[in-house]
């Protein structure tokens, strides 16, 4: 089961920066939360972070399919390294590795 992002969203700033509620743009993209690359943005707008937290959040993220295959897609379709993506999204290469593995055959499609 998906957790509910956008009341997690919510609540938080309810709780914490209840003036960012009132900005239409950031209601527009609680409602847009449908995909871990969605709650990533949001995130990342939302909350500023110093480098040593970015650090950690870094290695406790988790990635849903749909992200995944759109990351390994837009590598493919742009003909992109490895290392370049893993730079760029700031995920590892053995991460990207592996996901090719699991995926191949998604992206043979």
């Amino acid at each position: 089961m998906r957790p509910n992002y956008n009341r997690i969203y919510q609540d938080l700033l309810k709780m914490n920066h209840p003036e960012k509620l009132e900005c239409p743009k950031v209601r527009e993209q609680l409602q847009k939360l449908d995909s871990t690359e969605e709650v990533l943005k949001l995130n990342e707008r939302l909350f500023k972070q110093c480098k040593e937290t970015a650090k950690t959040n870094q290695q406790l993220k988790t990635y849903d399919k749909k992200t995944m295959l759109k990351l390994l897609n837009y590598q493919k379709k742009h003909n992109l390294s490895t290392s370049f993506m893993s730079r760029k999204y700031n995920i590892s290469r053995t991460t990207f590795s592996k996901w090719k593995k699991i995926l191949e055959k998604e992206l043979a499609n």
